[in-house]
């Protein structure tokens, strides 16, 4: 012991001596902290401490600090807000504390003091640094708020009172759950928005008679109103999977400490903490029922990340068909035509390109691979804990940014401005082997395979060989052709 307080006092000697050679105003910039592996010197001005400092350090992967994502910061504040008012019930908090915490806590939910939440994304530890660096700079935040000076961790300790009760182990995960919920609001809205934006469109195209198409084959006929609210229908259809996979971020392991067993945890703290963070995010978050599966496995990031993945399938799929369907435009289909918003070649004047259908495909692949690298990151875990959350934090956060916004690209930029070609719908139509399908029940199935053979043969239109042949008036062909009776909207 005697050794061990002569090489911290001769560290502590080293330190002084070096801000008193450099002067008054160089020690005024610095304060010293010490953590397991020694001393270092923080900024006077940042409330983050020497954990954090030692992560920044450490770890340059991305560029990418957690800050990146403000909705992780309020969530990483929410938790240790939920944290702090459970052990408090619990009888293991100083009301005192309680109140800078609150303070402290509050304040970063409302915006402030995100600029000092500065580890890397990406990092090891399973997310230590992070809580690390929630845990210092709320310590200090509490410590002004109180009246005392940044380090005074007398008063209010980083791991003693920020981390009571907690581990990263079920801190960090549940973390990451609520900054997950919190995005997944906005982009449930901007899919039901783009859902919207096609169900107008289909309202406006809806007596637009085309040629639907399987395998790219002339089928039947549609309007390309049924077509884009097939889009909208699709589009909700995952908005509902989305509100029900979030589900799986509901239950969290918080009180389970390092590996679920409660060790170190206040009595009542899992159920008090659950309970003050369901009243903070209006969701109805529980205390998972096994602590110690919920601490080692991801199912529900893998859940709630296969979600994602099936929006960003229905979009690119989405995307695919209206660049199929704005093609040409002399040369394509040219059904409809997307908004020009930029020229599209630097070598071939006039061509304009499906930009934002091509951004769309691009965020969708982006998704996928995030969802491949979440199963991933659930299946490389050992034992009582999985170190990859934080690649599981990365992936999840990008691909809900990333989908939320292309959605509003998409909708703003691409499908409200959407116009159609009936002009060259209704010459398809009539041009389409397809549609003597439409003329079975009335001229019967041999003489509409006579006539489908000749439009091959011939290269004429089915109605064009109907007219030669008399076999309908035109009246006859009006009613027939008539695209709520064509398309099945009259039944």
């Amino acid at each position: 012991m005697k050794k061990s307080r002569i090489g911290l006092s001769a560290v502590v000697l080293a330190v002084v001596l070096a801000l008193a050679t450099a002067g008054p105003a160089a020690a005024e910039k610095f304060r010293t902290e010490h953590d397991l592996l020694g001393e270092k010197q923080i900024p006077a001005d940042a409330y983050y401490g020497v954990q954090t400092l030692r992560a920044m350090e450490n770890f340059h992967i991305s560029g990418l600090p957690i800050n990146r994502y403000p909705e992780l910061i309020n969530a990483l504040a929410e938790v240790k807000l939920a944290a702090a008012r459970a052990n408090f019930r619990a009888g293991t908090l100083d009301k005192k504390v309680l109140d800078g915490i609150e303070q402290a806590c509050e304040a970063v939910m409302n915006g402030e003091y995100h600029d000092q939440f500065l580890v890397d994304l990406y990092q090891g530890g399973a997310g230590t640094s992070t809580n690390m660096n929630a845990n210092e700079v709320l310590a200090n935040i509490a410590l002004e708020k109180m009246g005392y000076e940044k380090g005074r961790y007398d008063i209010v300790e980083p791991h003693d009172d920020l981390n009571m009760s907690q581990s990263t182990n079920d801190f960090y995960p549940t973390a990451l759950k609520v900054a997950m919920l919190r995005y997944n609001e906005p982009l449930v809205k901007e899919v039901e928005a783009l859902a919207d934006a096609f169900d107008a469109k289909g309202d406006e195209f809806d007596e637009i008679l085309k040629m639907g198409r399987t395998e790219l084959q002339d089928a039947v006929p549609m309007t390309i109103g049924q077509e884009f609210h097939a889009f909208a229908s699709t589009l909700r259809d995952q908005a509902a999977t989305l509100r029900t996979l979030e589900k799986e971020l509901y239950g969290v392991n918080m009180g389970g400490t390092a590996i679920g067993t409660k060790l170190n945890a206040s009595k009542g703290f899992p159920e008090y903490c659950a309970e003050e963070l369901a009243k903070l995010t209006g969701k109805p978050i529980y205390s998972a029922k096994d602590l110690i599966a919920a601490t080692s496995d991801l199912h529900g990031f893998v859940m709630y990340s296969s979600a994602l993945r099936g929006l960003a399938a229905r979009l690119n799929k989405t995307a695919n068909d209206l660049i199929l369907l704005s093609s040409g435009p002399r040369t394509g289909l040219f059904e409809i035509n997307l908004p020009a918003l930029q020229p599209g070649s630097s070598i071939m004047p006039g061509k304009v390109n499906p930009v934002v259908p091509e951004v769309v495909n691009c965020v969708a692949m982006q998704v996928i691979g995030n969802d491949l690298t979440v199963a991933y990151a659930q299946s490389f875990g050992q034992l009582q804990l999985n170190a990859y959350e934080p690649v599981v934090a990365a992936s999840i956060l990008e691909s809900q940014e990333l989908l939320i916004n292309v959605l509003r690209t998409f909708r703003e930029e691409c499908v409200v401005g959407i116009t159609a070609n009936p002009e060259q719908t209704q010459q398809m139509v009539e041009r389409s082997i397809g549609i003597v399908t439409a003329l079975n029940p009335v001229l019967g199935y041999d003489t509409a395979t006579e006539i489908a053979a000749e439009a091959l043969k011939t290269g004429k239109g089915v109605l064009e060989i109907v007219r030669e042949r008399g076999l309908l008036s035109e009246d006859q062909l009006k009613e027939i052709l008539d695209p709520k009776a064509m398309t099945g909207q009259n039944q």
